[in-house]
């Protein structure tokens, strides 16, 4: 329809590793992942209480590996990951310890991401009545059985070895941390990551890169904009597509999910083209939240203080929340131990839960 990102298949299964497919009209026929990019609509990428979340995050958590192949593009590794029902998933590997806390000497573009932060980054998206983060779930990997021996990617099968402990590491190629000192390594073989589903192929549903008005200068000397005047909004205020529609009370609501989960790196976002100006924002690549407890980031906020403009279901969501009965970090810690990594150790650490609040 007018409102849903449409598209049709038929597949024969060239390689074995792949099931035979037979997809109708009827979307029962549909594997989850199809399901889910049927259903992607003008104001959201999955309904509020989506019958299809738990199939489809089930699948991502133990759905068979056919291949894995790095990322291009984007600065830290990343790979590809697909299942024999034609699936794909982003996979973000386990970089941090849960308890540590980013350097204060980084700037944040310098920051690890965080396969924990993608999944507590789905879980507060939708908490907050969202859904604009495609879904996550966590898993442990076998880098052998389900990357080293079944990659068709050279570059990346190149970058294996055995450390001196005798635990299974890699590192890719890509332009911050893939170096043999920045290996991602298995325990001895096992490896926690983040598996997001892949959103519909360009080719079929096309987006667009906006960039943020309040992107931090990404320099270690210069200000931006925003930083130095104080009458900045107004100016926003005047800019398409911000001067009319729900396009600035979109922004607002994702500043506040970077403000509770402590991501400094939105430089850009996107929207579906199909949907033109009046749509969502997705809200994608947030594994560098959540790297810091023990202090918030009030300049996140600088949007929200400087045009005080909020959306009022927003408002009342953070309200209810704020409530002793659904306090955020209850909230939060319950809905994350539904994922499957949260039986290896919590997903997010107590101090980190208790910052929400």
């Amino acid at each position: 329809g007018s409102t849903t990102i449409s598209l049709f298949c038929r597949v024969s299964a060239s390689q074995e590793a792949y099931e035979d497919v037979q997809w109708t009209s009827d979307s029962n026929s549909h594997p989850p992942w199809l399901r889910f990019h049927l259903n992607i609509s003008r104001w959201q990428l999955y309904l509020h209480r989506d019958p299809n979340m738990e199939p489809l995050t089930q699948q991502l958590a133990t759905h068979r590996i056919v291949s894995a192949v790095q990322k291009s593009g984007g600065t830290q590794l990343k790979l590809v990951m697909s299942f024999p029902n034609y699936g794909q998933a982003m996979l973000k590997p386990m970089k941090q310890e849960r308890d540590e806390e980013t350097n204060y000497n980084l700037y944040y573009f310098s920051d690890f991401e965080r396969h924990n932060a993608e999944i507590a980054a789905f879980h507060l998206d939708r908490i907050l009545g969202y859904r604009r983060v495609p879904p996550v779930a966590g898993r442990l990997v076998d880098v052998v059985k389900e990357i080293k021996d079944i990659t068709t990617d050279r570059k990346l099968a190149r970058t294996f070895f055995t450390s001196p402990v005798g635990n299974v590491c890699f590192y890719g190629q890509c332009s911050y941390y893939c170096s043999t000192e920045h290996a991602v390594c298995g325990r001895p073989r096992h490896l926690e990551a983040s598996l997001a589903v892949m959103l519909p192929d360009l080719s079929l549903a096309s987006r667009r890169t906006w960039r943020s008005p309040w992107r931090r200068s990404y320099s270690r000397s210069k200000l931006a904009k925003w930083e130095t005047e104080p009458d900045y909004c107004s100016t926003v205020k005047k800019t398409p597509p911000y001067d009319k529609g729900t396009r600035l009370v979109d922004f607002m609501d994702m500043v506040i999910l970077d403000f509770l989960m402590g991501n400094m790196d939105r430089h850009h976002y996107e929207t579906f083209e199909k949907f033109g100006n009046n749509t969502f924002l997705l809200h994608l690549d947030n594994g560098r939240a959540f790297g810091r407890h023990s202090k918030d980031e009030p300049s996140i906020l600088a949007p929200l203080e400087q045009c005080c403009r909020i959306r009022r279901s927003t408002w009342l969501r953070l309200r209810l929340l704020s409530l002793p009965q659904y306090r955020l970090s209850d909230v939060m810690r319950a809905s994350l131990f539904s994922d499957p990594l949260h039986r290896v150790a919590p997903l997010l650490s107590e101090p980190h839960l208790a910052a929400l609040n």
